[in-house]
């Protein structure tokens, strides 16, 4: 035990930060008050008020039960993305590396021109096109990041459908939806899950980001980015309101991304040592 931990340290403290945010937001309900009720004679309170352990913010609301159900979002809005970026890109470099030609390099140059574009500033735009509210925030980013899949994908496909076993299946007269789904997926999985676990957290800092420019998750609901927003009128008289959704959201992205460098570690061959 004392050897897996000193081998997986940043993994196993990555893993304990992203299971306690998770167990925290899943929790939410039954630890804390509703976010949204409002109480203005108890605006403003301090850390270690009675019945408001982190406080309230201008409004009397519980600033730890917008904490918790902030994380309800991110998370959701993170998972939502990574399982929609990884299908769509995902099938696409799939289907780009193993069907070469034309449509492969098309797809490849539509991902160069996005790649060019910052991510964050991509999203932005796309989500003001598209317009505000949770579903369109996914969407936008969603769009925004799948290029990443379908170019690391598309790069493993190119390699795997080279080797010896591929080319004797191929021999066998195995047909083609079979040899890509069997043999060549399963191969490229580990990819997938490493720049999915990355992705997260990129998800989430972008998601808080669109949010703290008015874009985003409109109020009441709880988010970090928002709440981070509506705190910078008061950060001389309630420092508060700032520094706890920033902090969950710096500790909810470090445990992350050190999970998904732990994955790295362990899946891809070229980091074992």
């Amino acid at each position: 035990m004392r050897v897996f931990v000193g081998r997986h340290g940043r993994g196993v403290v990555g893993l304990l930060i992203a299971t306690l945010v998770l167990l925290a937001a899943v929790a939410a309900p039954i630890l804390v008050q509703d976010p949204v009720q409002t109480d203005f004679a108890a605006g403003l309170k301090p850390p270690g008020t009675p019945g408001h352990p982190l406080g309230t913010d201008q409004l009397g609301r519980d600033l730890l039960a917008r904490v918790l159900y902030g994380a309800r979002v991110a998370l959701f809005i993170g998972l939502c993305c990574v399982l929609l970026t990884a299908l769509v890109g995902g099938l696409l470099g799939l289907l780009a590396g193993f069907f070469e030609g034309w449509p492969g390099t098309v797809l490849m140059r539509i991902a160069d021109v996005q790649l060019s574009f910052p991510f964050i500033l991509l999203a932005l735009t796309i989500n003001a096109i598209v317009g505000l509210g949770l579903r369109n925030i996914i969407v936008s980013l969603s769009v925004a990041g799948w290029v990443v899949y379908a170019r690391v994908v598309r790069g493993e496909v190119l390699s795997v459908k080279e080797r010896e076993y591929v080319h004797a299946a191929q021999a066998l007269g195995l047909g083609r939806a079979r040899l890509l789904f069997r043999h060549i997926l399963p191969n490229v999985a580990p990819s997938i899950v490493i720049v999915g676990s990355l992705q997260f957290a990129q998800f989430i800092v972008a998601e808080a980001a669109i949010s703290f420019l008015g874009f985003g998750v409109q109020p009441p609901t709880p988010a970090w980015g928002s709440m981070l927003s509506e705190s910078r009128d008061y950060l001389y008289v309630a420092w508060w309101l700032a520094a706890f959704p920033g902090a969950a959201l710096a500790l909810t992205a470090l445990g992350i991304n050190l999970v998904g460098d732990w994955l790295r570690d362990v899946l891809d061959p070229k980091f074992r040592v």
